[in-house]
C-alpha cells in the first residue's frame, strides 16, 4: 500500500467531546478524529446518544434510521434510532439512539447493567456500518465499551460478512477499566476466560463479561496512550490481571502518546483566560494570575506559588497520597486550587482542610466547573500537580504546559514519556518528577519546584520550555496512520 493512500477510518466510542464527556477519552475521540481528517483520511465515529445530556437541537442531529431492529443473538433483538451529526466538516458522527439503554440516565456509566447497554451499542454499531456499507480498512475501537467489535468481528458475527478486510485497533486508555464494574471484585468462578458464547441481555452473566479480554485477544492490533505505559501493562503491577495475556501478545501491543488540540489549547487565543499570552510574552501569565487569586479569595502575591489540582479527586491521581501530608503542604508559602469531581471521601477531607486554611486552599467539586474554569486555572497558576499512582497518558500535565504551568508528577505512564525532571546543574527540563509513589519524594519533589520558583530567571526558562512544547495532535494521528497501514498490510508484528 501507498502511503498516501486515503484510508476509510471509523472510531468506535462511548463519549466524544463536544457531545458528551466524562473525561480524556472525549478528548481523545474527538482530537484525533479531526486531526486524521484534516491529514486527507475519511473519518466517521459512532457513539451513544445519550438523551439527557446531548442536546439534539443544539448540535444539529438529524434522525437518519428510525426502529431499526438489530439482532444481538438468537434470543434478543433491539429497536434503535440512528442519528448523524458533525465535528467538523466532512467528518460525521454517527449516534446510536435507545430508549432503555441511552436515554434515561443523566450519566453517562454507572448503572448496574452495563455490559448489556454497551453490548446493544457494539452490535448497533455493526449494523449502521452493515447498513451505510461504509466497509471501512479500519474500525478504531476505543476502550472496553466498544470492546466486543474485534470480537465479533474474529467470530464472523452477522453483522460482519462485509467486513472481511477490515482491520481492528483496540486502544487502552484505562486497563483497570475492563467490563462494567470493578474486574477485581468478581469471583473467581464467574471470571470470562474470553472464549465461551455471549450470554443473552437478560442473563445476569452478562454482566461478568471481560469486554477488555476479548478485545485483547481479537484484535488486529492493541496500542496504548504512551510508550511507558505499553510496557507497564505487561506487568503484575500495572497490568489488572491481564498482564500474561499482554504479554503473549506482545508482538502487537503499542505505545502511542496521545497529543491535545492546539487549536482548542492555545493562551494566545483562548477567550476563557483574562489575559491572552504566548512565550514572548509570558508577562501575560502574571496578569492570569493576579485574576485568579481574586476570583477565588486567595491573597493577591505573585511571589507566593499558586498550585493547580485539576485532575479527577480519586486515589489514581495521587490524592491518598497527598492528603497524607496536605498540612505540611498548606504551612508552605503557597497556594492551592483543587478542583474536580470524584471521591466524596477525599472531597469531605479537602474541604475540611479549605476551612482551616482559606486563604491558601480552594476546593471547587465539580467536574463541569472543572471544564468551566480548566484554562484559565492552568493561565493562572505556577504549577500543575499530579502525583498520579498510574496514568495511561495524562492530558492535564501536556494542556498545562502548554500554557506555560510547570508540572509536578510521579514517573509513571504517559507522566513518564511527556515531562523532563528539571536538572538544576544543566538548567535543562519541563517539570519535576518523583520517582516513587510515597509522601517523602512527593514532599521532596514539591519542595524543589518551590525553591526554583524562587530563582525568577531560571523558573521563566522552566516556563518558556513548557510553552513551546509541541505535544499537538499531528504528530500522533499520523503515527496512527502508519500503524493502521501496517495491520492493513499484516504486517503489524513490531
Amino acid at each position: 500500500m501507498q502511503n498516501t493512500k486515503k484510508l476509510n477510518i471509523i472510531h468506535v466510542a462511548s463519549e466524544v467531546d463536544p457531545f458528551s464527556k466524562s473525561g480524556g477519552l472525549a478528548d481523545v475521540t474527538r482530537s484525533l478524529s479531526k486531526a486524521q481528517k484534516r491529514l486527507g483520511h475519511d473519518v466517521c465515529l459512532i457513539t451513544p446518544l445519550y438523551e439527557q445530556l446531548i442536546d439534539k437541537k443544539k448540535h444539529g442531529l438529524k434522525l437518519i434510521e428510525k426502529n431499526i431492529e438489530i439482532v444481538i443473538n438468537s434470543k434478543d433483538t433491539v429497536k434503535v434510532n440512528f442519528y448523524r451529526g458533525y465535528l467538523m466538516h466532512g467528518l460525521p458522527v454517527y449516534f446510536v439512539e435507545n430508549n432503555k439503554y441511552f436515554c434515561k440516565r443523566k450519566t453517562l456509566y454507572g448503572s448496574t447493567h452495563e455490559n448489556a447497554r454497551f453490548m446493544v451499542f457494539n452490535v448497533a454499531a455493526l449494523r449502521l456500518i452493515n447498513m451505510l456499507k461504509l466497509q471501512p480498512d479500519i474500525i478504531h475501537c476505543h476502550d472496553w465499551m466498544a470492546g466486543l467489535i474485534p470480537f465479533y468481528i474474529k467470530t464472523k458475527f452477522h453483522y460482519t460478512k462485509d467486513l472481511s478486510k477490515t482491520k481492528t485497533l483496540y486502544t487502552i486508555h484505562n486497563l483497570v477499566f475492563q467490563f462494567g464494574q470493578n474486574w477485581w471484585e468478581v469471583p473467581p468462578k464467574l471470571k470470562d476466560y474470553g472464549k465461551s458464547k455471549l450470554p443473552s441481555l437478560d442473563d445476569k452473566n452478562i454482566e461478568y463479561i471481560n469486554f477488555a479480554k476479548r478485545a485483547i485477544m481479537s484484535a488486529d492490533a492493541i496500542n496504548t496512550v504512551s510508550e511507558n505505559y505499553a510496557q507497564e501493562i505487561m506487568t503484575k503491577k500495572f497490568g489488572q490481571d491481564l498482564h500474561h495475556i499482554l504479554k503473549n501478545r506482545q508482538h502487537k501491543v503499542f505505545g502511542i502518546i496521545n497529543g491535545i488540540d492546539y487549536h482548542a489549547y492555545n493562551p494566545a487565543t483562548d477567550n476563557n483566560i483574562y489575559k491572552k499570552y504566548n512565550a514572548k510574552s509570558i508577562h501575560g501569565k502574571k496578569n492570569n494570575k493576579k485574576y485568579l487569586q481574586q476570583k477565588f479569595g486567595l491573597n493577591v502575591d505573585n511571589e507566593v506559588a499558586l498550585i493547580s489540582m485539576t485532575s479527577r479527586i480519586v486515589f489514581q491521581k495521587g490524592f491518598e497520597l497527598l492528603l497524607k501530608i496536605a498540612e505540611q503542604i498548606l504551612k508552605l508559602n503557597i497556594q492551592l486550587i483543587v478542583i474536580g469531581a470524584g471521591d466524596k471521601d477525599y472531597i469531605k477531607k479537602l474541604e475540611r482542610l479549605a476551612k482551616h486554611y482559606p486563604k491558601r486552599l480552594v476546593v471547587i467539586p465539580s467536574h463541569e466547573q472543572n471544564q468551566k474554569y480548566e484554562t484559565l486555572i492552568y493561565a493562572g497558576s505556577d504549577m500543575l500537580l499530579l502525583p498520579s499512582h498510574h496514568e495511561p497518558c495524562g492530558l492535564n500535565q501536556m494542556i498545562a504546559m502548554r500554557y506555560g504551568c510547570v508540572p509536578i508528577v510521579h514517573k509513571v505512564g504517559g507522566l513518564y514519556d511527556t515531562v523532563v525532571n528539571y536538572s538544576v546543574k544543566n538548567n535543562t527540563g519541563t517539570g519535576f518528577v518523583f520517582n516513587n509513589f510515597d509522601t517523602y519524594e512527593l514532599y521532596g519533589a514539591i519542595i524543589k519546584a518551590l525553591e526554583n520558583f524562587k530563582n525568577a530567571k531560571h523558573w521563566r526558562q522552566i516556563v518558556i520550555r513548557d510553552l513551546q512544547q509541541s505535544n499537538s495532535w499531528e504528530i500522533p494521528a499520523k503515527k496512527y496512520l502508519s500503524l493502521y497501514k501496517k495491520i492493513i498490510n499484516g504486517n503489524e508484528k513490531k
